[in-house]
């Protein structure tokens, strides 16, 4: 099916990155909405190009022209079937987030949660940033033709397509607000890591000192000509580490 459409609206209905919209004339519109499309566990963008004239015309990008899809009601059922799919992803990644912060309140997170972390956002992110788009065209196209089409389904679509945004927006939210607690947890560590590290060398400070010291190659070193003296030397480091070490237990003990 071959019509007359003015040749700016053609360039944006075969460009595949327009964003979503809608536009009116005196003889037709057109609706564009690049919608989130879920294909095995995945989420990829595509972009729908509708036109409503006599009927409601939907087209085909691998033939480069409009073909028949029928009237407002097979546009719902083609519009809702897709806004399901998108749906019941954001409900699947949901329960990933879940189960990501049930792993992350009982400490049981390993190496993999960053990259589990970025494959949930990036979903996310995808759905609720052309979601938002499509929300505002779509319900410039309900506005437009509630008197030609069935206001209380396409305002259900609609709510759809909002529930959809919404609930993406705030997976996001969540999955921002785990990793901050994952940063906290990791800071933490390392900050635990680095208190240790330095309570040995606290630790054997001293002792490199003392072993520094007696192992010069200089004359008149204290117990050198006694037969005793390692013994008293070892006695003497051990004596003088143990406060040390007690005071240290004490303040990681408090600590």
């Amino acid at each position: 099916m071959r019509f007359e459409i003015n040749p700016y609206l053609i360039d944006d209905i075969k460009n595949c990155a327009h964003p979503s919209d809608f536009e009116a004339t005196d003889r037709y519109s057109v609706l564009i909405l690049r919608l989130p499309f879920i294909t095995q566990d995945r989420v990829e963008i595509i972009s729908y190009a509708f036109l409503i004239a006599d009927k409601i015309y939907k087209y085909n990008r691998d033939q480069e022209e409009f073909e028949l899809l029928g009237d407002f009601d097979d546009l719902h059922h083609y519009l809702d079937r897709r806004i399901d799919k998108i749906l019941a992803k954001i409900s699947r990644l949901q329960t990933k987030i879940d189960q990501l912060e049930d792993r992350l309140y009982e400490d049981q997170i390993d190496k993999s949660f960053p990259k589990e972390w970025m494959t949930l956002k990036k979903e996310l992110t995808l759905i609720e940033r052309y979601m938002s788009h499509s929300l505002i065209a779509f319900g410039r196209f309900v506005k437009y033709h509630r008197s030609d089409l069935d206001e209380l389904a396409f305002k259900d679509l609609h709510e759809h397509i909002d529930r959809s945004f919404r609930f993406a927006k705030a997976g996001i939210e969540k999955l921002d607000n785990l990793y901050s607690f994952y940063r906290a947890k990791m800071d933490e560590k390392t900050n635990y890591i680095m208190f240790v590290l330095t309570i040995i060398s606290a630790i054997f400070l001293p002792l490199t000192l003392i072993t520094g010291y007696f192992g010069m190659n200089t004359g008149g070193l204290p117990l050198t000509e006694d037969p005793q003296g390692t013994l008293k030397v070892t006695l003497g480091v051990l004596l003088f580490e143990i406060p040390f070490v007690f005071w240290i237990w004490k303040l990681m003990k408090n600590g």
